[in-house]
């Protein structure tokens, strides 16, 4: 019995710490897919990314 109640409780830890993972890295992982579309669509039309603004590209609407 002690057993089972054992990995009741490891089971219970284990979707907790999955649960912080996941709250901890969806931000970051959003943040870094906004700033490689941007980049990119900077790129696509003719400009250069510096300093997180986009310098020389025809105005396409980018910045959405």
């Amino acid at each position: 019995m002690k057993e089972a109640a054992g990995e009741a409780n490891m089971t219970v830890v284990t979707i907790i710490l999955i649960a912080v993972i996941v709250a901890i890295a969806t931000p970051l992982i959003n943040n870094m897919m906004q700033q490689t579309q941007k980049r990119s669509c900077c790129m696509s039309n003719g400009g250069v990314w510096e300093n997180n603004q986009c310098t020389g590209a025809s105005d396409t609407g980018c910045d959405k």
